[in-house]
C-alpha cells in the first residue's frame, strides 16, 4: 500500500512540474516557435517548403 501511495504522489508532484514548466514555456513565447518549426517540418515532408 505504501508504495502504491509513494508512486502516486510521485506522479501528481511529476504531472504539476510538468503543468508549470508548460506555461512558463506558453508565458516565454515558445509555444509560437515550435509552432512554426511544425509547421516547417509538414510543409518539407509535402514537399512544398
Amino acid at each position: 500500500m505504501r508504495q502504491l501511495l509513494k508512486s502516486r504522489i510521485a506522479g501528481i508532484c511529476l504531472a504539476i512540474a510538468g503543468i508549470i514548466m508548460m506555461g512558463f514555456g506558453i508565458y516565454r513565447g515558445e509555444m509560437a516557435v515550435v509552432l512554426e518549426k511544425a509547421v516547417n517540418i509538414c510543409l518539407e515532408c509535402v514537399g512544398i517548403g
